[in-house]
């Protein structure tokens, strides 16, 4: 084990950073069960960074608050499946569920009351572990041990028998993560030989038609096998009645019979394809063509050591373990959709070669527009440039000629508003414009930004907003295609296509449309411009029928002008206003009383950390020259709603943006307006923090004298030269170099001014 480690090392080595040759074992300080209770909706097992397979113990499948098949709570596994979408709040994937049995075969899952009644078995955490590339657990039912690791397309598990002359692994192709909604349309299973399986199934989910294939290849040939369709077997019509070696149908699954001694170890080698079988097999043995569990799991800890190294922190373990476990949780998705080849399964259903890109898969991009990928443009710029290829293939794929919204292995979910692939790839672009095709890009941006056809981009560019009768969600709609336009409009200034740039410019200042003064909040309107009747500023029911927020109130929403906070202050009528309103957000008493909220997690008062679009508020207190109101909020916010434990995120992770959220906090300064080339400066939670920028760069972060009680800035510099506003533009870092606070027990005079009374 020990040499499969040092030879993954040395292996990875040329790319690593001089820290991490050194032998820092960062993958050591990752807590994959972090999220795991709760609204988290993470999964604990096993996958390389943004890998394309993610084994993991699913305890619940029809549970739409289990999106990602585990709760930590629940006390029986039904099994193992290959893929799973990491902190999301609607439910899929879950693909081909294997389970190991003793004695008679149980072709249903029971039920957590009565696991008896299927093959569900029951487990304790005492016997359950999981780090990175890694699980690992005892199945209490059938007494076996289960491990679990992952590469980037293939995985192995590892099954541990006691002795039986009627041991069995069965492998169910009905399965999925549905929320009680969702089914397998179709699927197929073939047997290959004596020890190579290799399956399909087309599920109607949450992605509307997704084919996967996979392949599994087993360490011990079947002494019987049996495939089972609607619960019953499948056999040839011959005297003998032999096992049939393929089969077709909505509801089936395969059975490998075996003998097994105590302590008998029988592995599993799976992976999965968009494509065909023949590429998951293709994959398969590509990527694992040898049988040693070991070797893989210290290749993959190998990976997370290199991807952690990004950004070394000093602090407390509780500091290390809670941080790098936000940089794993981060780097988690999107995911790798390719095979091996260079083939991926495109959004038109057809097969497509990545050329000069590897293709990726899953944008949950209304989340991670906001720190999740400019976090990536910092520190992961390769692969968010290859995301943004990824985006426009997607766009070049569309019939209706849009960016994805929240897209899904070869699908578009059409889940939330606006269209923030457009603040991705200009935030990308204006900090470092190579990678991809920037006239190409402009041209999908503005055709996504003006198309008729989508959620009521027409009448919000006639009226000016989107109208609440015709429109659902209409205030959020209209607040974030502004904010889109803004970033549009800047790539247009970067292009130098002027009448492009005066268009977006304008429409950015949609926002001001509905906010109305007499509420000094913002409101829906209809096609006359009257105001929405009855207005209840904290009102808060996803099930009303006519909403206009999406996930939050008015009082939430009314901050989202990260484009334009001097307009959205001179709108409130000035500083003093502006923070006296922040604080009544923060103060407000009787939030847990509005409809709906039970599952809005991260409250205080009405700010709700446990969903997106109160990220950016706090940091709002530092650009209207209130900087040590955002640090006493920041502390707040990091030392009760993050941490290592299972429940220590306060809300969906959301692919990683929750966790991003934590990242830039710790480092000082927040992306409040990604696409503006500036960041907000906060409160650093950590003592020292090195960044190793994608550019080879160094930039390194030293918060002098913070402790628990020191936690206000005092003053700030940037690469040895005073920083008197709370503004930290990008060019002070894209060369390296160093950002130094000191810090004190008390707010002090520094960031008084605020950011300039200009738009960032």
């Amino acid at each position: 084990m020990r040499r499969a480690f040092v030879s993954a090392l040395l292996f990875a080595a040329t790319t690593l950073p001089a820290f991490a040759q050194s032998g820092a074992r960062l993958h050591e300080y990752i807590r994959p069960f972090v999220g795991t209770k709760g609204e988290g909706n993470t999964y604990p097992g096993p996958s390389a960074p943004f890998g394309m397979v993610q084994l993991s113990p699913d305890t619940d499948h029809e549970l739409w608050d289990t999106a990602s098949g585990y709760e930590y709570s629940d006390t029986s596994i039904m099994g193992f499946s290959l893929t799973h979408l990491t902190g999301t709040g609607i439910p899929d994937l879950g693909d081909f569920l294997f389970i190991p049995q003793i004695g008679p075969v149980k072709l249903e899952a029971g039920t957590k009351a009565d696991p008896s009644a299927g093959y569900r078995s029951p487990f304790t955490h005492d016997t359950e572990e999981a780090s990175a590339g890694y699980y690992k657990v005892r199945l209490d039912k059938p007494g076996v041990v289960v491990e679990l690791t992952a590469g980037e397309r293939a995985g192995m598990m590892r099954m541990t028998f006691p002795a039986s002359d009627d041991a069995s692994i069965m492998t169910d192709l009905h399965h999925m993560l549905t929320g009680k909604k969702w089914k397998v349309a179709w699927s197929r299973v073939r047997v290959e030989d004596a020890s190579t399986v290799t399956g399909f199934h087309l599920t109607n989910g949450w992605a509307k038609e997704r084919p996967i294939y996979y392949a599994a290849r087993y360490s011990k040939p079947f002494d019987r096998f049996q495939i089972y369709s609607d619960g019953k077997p499948v056999i040839y019509n011959t005297r003998r009645f032999r096992s049939a070696r393929e089969a077709a149908g909505t509801n089936l699954q395969f059975v490998a019979g075996y003998k097994t001694t105590a302590g008998e170890k029988i592995t599993v080698k799976v992976a999965v394809s968009g494509l065909s079988a023949a590429h998951a097999l293709q994959n398969l043995d590509a990527e694992i063509p040898h049988w040693d569990f070991e070797k893989l799991r210290d290749a993959t800890r190998a990976k997370w050591d290199q991807e952690l190294s990004r950004i070394q922190i000093e602090g407390t373990q509780e500091q290390k373990e809670t941080f790098y476990t936000s940089v794993y949780h981060a780097f988690l998705a999107p995911n790798l959709y390719q095979d091996s080849t260079g083939e991926y399964r495109g959004f038109d259903q057809n097969t497509h070669l990545a050329k000069g890109f590897t293709n990726y898969a899953i944008f949950s991009l209304w989340d991670t527009y906001r720190a999740t990928h400019p976090l990536f443009t910092l520190v992961q710029r390769d692969r968010n440039r290859d995301m943004i290829n990824s985006m426009l293939a997607h766009y070049d794929q569309s019939v209706d000629h849009l960016l994805p919204i929240w897209s899904l292995q070869a699908n578009e979910t059409w889940c939330m508003v606006g269209y923030h692939a457009v603040p991705v790839i200009v935030d990308a672009f204006l900090k470092d414009p190579k990678g991809f095709d920037g006239k190409r890009a402009f041209a999908a941006i503005k055709r996504t930004a003006t198309n008729p056809d989508y959620d009521s981009v027409a009448a919000y560019d006639k009226l000016g907003w989107v109208p609440f009768e015709q429109e659902n969600e209409s205030v959020s709609k209209t607040l974030e295609y502004a904010y889109d336009d803004y970033c549009v409009a800047q790539m247009a200034r970067a292009l130098g296509l002027k009448d492009d740039e005066a268009y977006f410019r304008r429409r950015a200042g949609h926002y001001r449309n509905l906010f109305d003064p007499s509420v000094g909040l913002m409101r829906g309107r209809d096609a006359k411009g009257q105001w929405h009747s009855p207005f209840d500023p904290h009102h808060y029911d996803e099930d009303a029928g006519v909403n206009d927020f999406t996930e939050g109130t008015s009082w939430q929403y009314s901050w989202y002008v990260p484009h334009d906070v001097p307009g959205l202050i001179g709108l409130m009528g000035g500083r003093t206003k502006f923070t006296a309103k922040l604080d009544e957000l923060f103060t407000f008493t009787e939030a847990d009383k509005s409809t709906g909220v039970s599952d809005i997690q991260g409250r205080i008062g009405e700010y709700w950390h446990g969903n997106e679009p109160s990220h950016h508020i706090i940091y709002l207190y530092s650009m209207a020259g209130q900087p040590w109101k955002a640090a006493e909020r920041l502390r707040e916010v990091v030392t009760t709603q993050y941490g290592s434990k299972p429940d220590s995120l306060s809300g969906n992770d959301d692919c990683g943006q929750m966790s991003a959220w934590y990242i830039f906090t710790c480092l000082g300064f927040y992306p409040v307006c990604p696409g503006s080339n500036a960041y907000v400066i906060g409160a650093p939670q950590v003592p020292k923090a090195t960044m190793r920028l994608s550019n080879g760069k160094t930039f390194t972060v030293t918060a002098n004298g913070l402790s628990k009680e020191n936690f206000y800035v005092q003053s700030v510099r940037v690469n040895g030269k005073p920083l008197e506003r709370p503004i930290l533009p990008h060019s002070a870092l894209e060369d390296g170099g160093t950002l130094e606070f000191t810090m004190g027990p008390k707010p002090s005079e520094w960031g008084k001014g605020g950011m300039e009374e200009t738009k960032p």
